[in-house]
């Protein structure tokens, strides 16, 4: 009906198919000459598109498409399609009066008279941008999820073989693994709670005294400003902070009677750059030395804080000291990227 509509000489018939037209509101309707004009342009186009019927008609049609396609000629391609296949597809951004972007589906037909003579073309598009966008955030979900479980079975992965290569029991290593896999399952969950966005730093800390019942402890300080990280810096320093503790437990400050572990945190600005200092101190335990291997936490340590920034480890007999200074930019970075062990 809509390729007669210039030439039926009804104009009753002419009227009804104008009132379909004009109530066709979610479809950007637009009739063009041979040249490419616009010669008509529905009540959907001008929702859709922006511009009036009375500002628009005459106009290049291309005036709707990207610099990009109108310098490829992609109106004049739908134009070839359409008379030589029948139809010419248009799925791609388009280009409203205001200069903002829209994906549109639609397609371009051959307008012919009673003779079957082309006299023109009519384009019918329709709005798609928010089922695109919602397409791309699947993707882009599906996408970041296979990311977020490649690299937790990796930290897994590391966690089982360091566990087992410096414990000095099977129980000793089933402990160790099932610990340090609550720890970072903990993690997980509090970024789920933020919807993977990050997590505080004090929230982080907090998670860690619960796991290890040091909850309500007085032998468990930490004071800091709030401090947002990122999702791989927030399982970074909680796999560190339960490695910290529990060797804290074992051999270090909160193995005796008196000792306790102190944790703060700061931060300060340097040329244009936050920073993040953040410091673990041990006090009042008993005389500390330096070990003879690395272990399971100090390759921990390296492996991943060190990524942010400087790490400092300091073996002082009074008490071990950790800190860390780093870039908050790093940091807070939302990006879930590979983990490193």
């Amino acid at each position: 009906m809509i390729m007669k509509l210039f030439s039926n000489s009804s104009r009753s018939r002419e009227r009804f198919l104008e009132a379909i037209l004009q109530s066709a509101i979610e479809y950007a309707i637009i009739s063009t000459d041979l040249d490419g004009l616009v010669t008509t342009w529905n009540e959907g186009a001008r929702r859709i598109l922006g511009w009036d019927e009375a500002e628009i008609i005459g106009k290049p049609a291309a005036v709707i498409f990207t610099e990009e396609d109108r310098q490829a000629g992609i109106l004049q391609r739908e134009m070839t399609a359409a008379l030589t296949e029948g139809h010419g597809n248009d799925e791609r951004w388009h280009v409203r009066k205001d200069g903002s972007l829209f994906w549109a589906s639609g397609q371009m037909m051959a307008l012919t008279t009673d003779n079957g003579e082309v006299e023109g073309f009519v384009k019918i598009l329709r709005d798609q941008t928010e089922q695109r966008e919602n397409e791309e955030r699947q993707r882009v979900l599906m996408h970041e999820l296979s990311h977020r479980m490649k690299n937790t079975l990796t930290v897994v992965q590391a966690i089982t073989s360091q566990s087992f290569r410096n414990a000095s029991s099977i129980e000793d290593a089933e402990q160790a693994i099932s610990a340090r896999i609550g720890a970072y399952a903990k993690a997980h969950e509090i970024l789920l709670q933020r919807n993977w966005l990050g997590a505080t730093m004090a929230a982080i800390v907090e998670a860690t005294a619960i796991n290890l019942g040091l909850e309500t402890s007085e032998r468990f300080k930490a004071s800091g400003p709030a401090v947002e990280l990122g999702p791989q810096a927030a399982l970074c320093f909680s796999l560190v902070l339960h490695e910290l503790v529990t060797n804290a437990n074992k051999y270090g400050a909160l193995s005796g009677e008196t000792g306790t572990v102190e944790i703060d945190w700061s931060v300060r600005g340097q040329a244009g750059d936050k920073r993040l200092n953040f410091r673990w101190r041990e006090v009042g335990g008993p005389a500390v030395e330096a070990p003879n291997k690395k272990g399971f936490g100090c390759r921990l340590i390296n492996s991943s804080l060190s990524a942010f920034g400087e790490v400092t480890v300091d073996y002082a007999p009074t008490g071990f000291v950790l800190s860390v200074d780093a870039s908050l930019q790093k940091l807070q970075f939302k990006t879930y990227s590979d983990a490193e062990e």
